[in-house]
């Protein structure tokens, strides 16, 4: 099974500590939007992923959440719990990197 955007997100959003309505907040999408989102409801688009990558906050996590691979030493990582995520191995292999 293929992790989704929408899973990818809401674990950012956890490895942050950010309640749903503090990522509204951030990100300016609203707070259903959020909810469905992360009870896979709807699935982001590259619209929402964009706009989410462009905080600060979460540049860290662009590598692993387009392609599932991090890049420590050039600061792109894994969120907390990516290793318990399962997409045909990437993400377990890409947290422990």
């Amino acid at each position: 099974m293929s992790t989704t955007y929408s899973e990818k997100l809401r674990l950012i959003r956890i490895a942050e500590g950010l309640t749903q309505t503090q990522l509204r907040d951030l990100t300016g999408l609203g707070l259903s939007t959020i909810r469905n989102y992360e009870t896979h409801l709807k699935e982001p688009g590259l619209k929402v992923v964009d706009k989410f990558l462009s905080i600060d906050l979460f540049q860290k996590y662009t590598l692993w959440l387009m392609t599932n691979r991090v890049a420590p030493e050039a600061g792109q990582i894994a969120p907390k719990g990516a290793e318990d995520l399962d997409d045909e191995g990437d993400n377990a292999d890409a947290a422990n990197q």
